[in-house]
């Protein structure tokens, strides 16, 4: 594990050394997963585009692992990433700053199992196959859903998947359950139920958030545009959460989502629901970028090192958190 994080860290270095040149042009790759999210509709009406004045190509990840490698290696510059793999990054030396919150992870991420796996109840998970992103902030859910159900991950036969693989598994009944996030949990569902969700373990100490991350670097040397591509998430962000009941399905917010992520516009509008999105007033409250990110960035490293996920956990993580992105972004 050490000297897979050594040669990343290096190939991040070289990327450094060579990104001042790519940086000075205007196409910014931006990391992104494939799940429905607000600030979709505003890559589809190129509203962020337009407030950067970059030329954005989004590459898809299917998990934060991905994330951290492409950051690493200096494939991407600017990433939405889950707080597990974000912790994971930090606590590796990961040359990267978190500067927003994407969104508060809830039913949007949950446990389905399998119709016909004989999974009723919790205790029924035993011995049974779990499918996961290893790495992802659904795995982390699972880790403490097990511990909330007094199971261990020895109890299970933990298997670890990107979410296609999980619907393709899925569909050949070779899996019993899967904590995964949206589009293929709605996929999931159609054969299967509900037994937890990450907004339910949060409650018991395991809470997650999508963010977004940059190159230390680059922000420095694109201040403005970073600012101005912040205000944009802040704006869709608010439009979605005050005007929720107006993104219908007929909708040309939903519509939009739906197409860049490959799902119904029907099954959008659900998806959504199963997350909250901070505006740029409630990125500074205490409960985020002043100081709530940094502090379940934390726990969460050491829940990570105490199940032998990760080598390391930094004293605090206030460092990896750059909130003045966000503070000059939320000015009106």
């Amino acid at each position: 594990m050490k000297n897979f994080m050594k040669t990343l860290l290096v190939g991040a270095t070289i990327s450094m050394t060579m990104g001042g040149q790519a940086w000075a042009q205007k196409k910014v790759v931006i990391g992104h997963f494939g799940d429905p999210a607000p600030y979709k509709a505003a890559v589809a009406d190129g509203r962020l585009e337009k407030a950067t004045g970059w030329t954005i190509e989004w590459r898809k990840f299917n998990s934060g692992t991905e994330v951290n490698a492409a950051m690493a290696s200096g494939g991407i510059v600017i990433s939405e990433i889950g707080s597990v793999p974000l912790s994971a990054g930090a606590s590796s030396g990961l040359d990267y700053q978190l500067i927003s919150v994407g969104k508060s992870i809830g039913t949007s991420e949950s446990l389905i199992t399998r119709n016909g796996s004989g999974i009723e109840k919790p205790a029924d998970l035993k011995g049974k196959k779990i499918a996961v992103p290893i790495g992802s902030t659904s795995h982390f859910s699972l880790m403490g859903a097990l511990k909330t159900f007094g199971l261990t991950e020895k109890d299970v036969q933990v298997i670890g998947m990107s979410p296609p693989e999980i619907a393709a598994a899925w569909s050949q009944n070779a899996i019993d359950a899967a904590f995964v996030w949206n589009p293929v949990q709605t996929r999931l569902r159609e054969n299967g139920k509900q037994l937890t969700t990450a907004g339910e373990i949060a409650k018991a100490g395991f809470a997650t958030f999508n963010g977004w991350v940059i190159n230390t670097k680059f922000g420095a040397e694109n201040r403005t545009g970073v600012v101005n591509f912040l205000k944009v998430m802040n704006e869709v962000n608010s439009e979605y959460t005050t005007n929720n009941a107006s993104w219908t399905a007929d909708s040309p917010q939903i519509k939009a989502i739906a197409a860049n992520v490959g799902a119904t516009p029907k099954d959008t509008v659900v998806a959504l629901g199963g997350a909250t999105y901070p505006g740029g007033d409630e990125q500074m409250s205490a409960a985020w970028m002043g100081g709530g990110a940094a502090a379940t960035m934390k726990s969460t490293a050491d829940f990570l090192k105490g199940a032998g996920r990760i080598n390391a956990v930094a004293d605090s993580y206030t460092k990896f958190v750059n909130p003045e992105f966000a503070k000059e972004a939320a000015r009106k």
